[in-house]
């Protein structure tokens, strides 16, 4: 059905540009872009930057008819939209054998993360109020995180690592269960255009999972999401570090941040890296590459009613708190008590999540 919607689409753009003059390449080429997205084809708008580069322009400077020249390029491209199947079928379908290939592969390859424990004990919790440094990292990123409280932990353990892509697909397979769509066409899109070998995918921390899917995950491994004052501690360690490796501020090889992809393509780093700018506790990337799920509800003005033992978050709420900033944040967003929130079902490309567990 989609395929039959693809060609026909296809040839009725394909018929409009032979009898009339598109008249402006950038018209051209956006049909091009459109053509590729409805084919499920997400090479096609890169061979369309490489076709101008390399044949339009020539062809302008040979003064080309422009009728002519729109209509041998977008010959071209829908020629191409039209014969090549797209990687995934309709929404909500079975992922092509290909790609099952690819997942079953990937799954292979999870290892579970070390798990480091956290002592029991008293640690600050939150920032102090600055008004005279509205700029200044070491300021409030918003007044969610005021006022600082001592805040008393019992023992708990906590993953180094964030669960990997790997180890999500494991889970997956062994339940006979597709990933999410979002994921899979990220999978697909890393493999067929950047050519990412499945070793390498297979280390990127898992993105596009809901809070309850992280959840799940953390239970069927004997485990849960921490909580988001345990998420704290193991981040900034006992004396209330401003970034996990200290008080300098992030720089590349310290954290993943700042990145920018016009495609929404993760530029994230493998799980398992993060040393130089790992917490005092030895936790890694607890700034940066993905921010995390954690199991409280997201208060507002918690801070200022919590209780001063093992707080645990409001009862409910709208958003799950999310921690850490992700490849995309702002340094701001990068600081140990900097907070945020997202409605529970969000899938995104940056939002990840570990797993912690009760000392027994």
């Amino acid at each position: 059905m989609f395929r039959s919607m693809s060609r026909l689409l296809s040839w009725f753009w394909f018929g409009i540009i032979v009898l009339h003059d598109v008249g402006t390449w950038p018209r051209t080429l956006s049909l091009g872009y459109t053509l590729g997205h409805a084919g499920r084809n997400p090479w096609l708008f890169p061979f369309c930057r490489l076709l101008y580069t390399h044949m339009v322009t020539p062809s302008m400077t040979l003064r080309f008819d422009p009728q002519f020249r729109s209509g041998l390029i977008s010959l071209i491209l829908i020629g191409i939209t039209v014969l090549t199947p797209g990687p995934i079928a309709a929404e909500g379908s079975q992922p092509l054998a290909e790609l099952a290939g690819h997942l079953s592969a990937i799954a292979t390859l999870g290892r579970p993360s070390p798990i480091i424990s956290i002592p029991a004990g008293w640690f600050s919790m939150g920032t102090n109020r600055i008004d005279d440094d509205p700029y200044g990292l070491g300021t409030q990123f918003d007044n969610t995180e005021l006022p600082q409280r001592q805040v008393w932990l019992d023992a708990f353990a906590i993953d180094r690592d964030e669960v990997s892509i790997a180890e999500y697909l494991a889970l997956l397979e062994h339940r006979h269960r597709q990933p999410p769509d979002q994921l899979s066409r990220l999978i697909w899109h890393i493999i067929t255009v950047h050519f990412m070998p499945d070793q390498v995918i297979a280390s990127w921390p898992v993105l596009y999972v809901t809070w309850s899917e992280a959840s799940e995950f953390c239970s069927a491994h004997g485990k849960r999401l921490p909580t988001e004052a345990e998420w704290e501690k193991a981040a900034r360690g006992n004396d209330g570090n401003l970034f996990p490796w200290g008080l300098t501020a992030p720089a590349p090889g310290l954290a993943v941040f700042g990145q920018y992809h016009v495609h929404e393509i993760p530029l994230v780093a493998a799980v398992n890296s993060g040393e130089e700018g790992q917490s005092p506790f030895g936790v890694r990337h607890m700034a940066g590459n993905v921010a995390e799920w954690v199991q409280d509800w997201f208060g507002f003005d918690y801070y200022s009613i919590m209780p001063e033992r093992n707080p645990k978050g409001p009862n409910t709420g709208r958003y799950k708190s999310v921690r850490g900033g992700s490849w995309k944040s702002h340094p701001n967003l990068l600081r140990t008590p900097s907070r945020n929130g997202a409605v529970p079902d969000q899938r995104s490309a940056t939002i990840g999540f570990r797993c912690a567990q009760s000392n027994q």
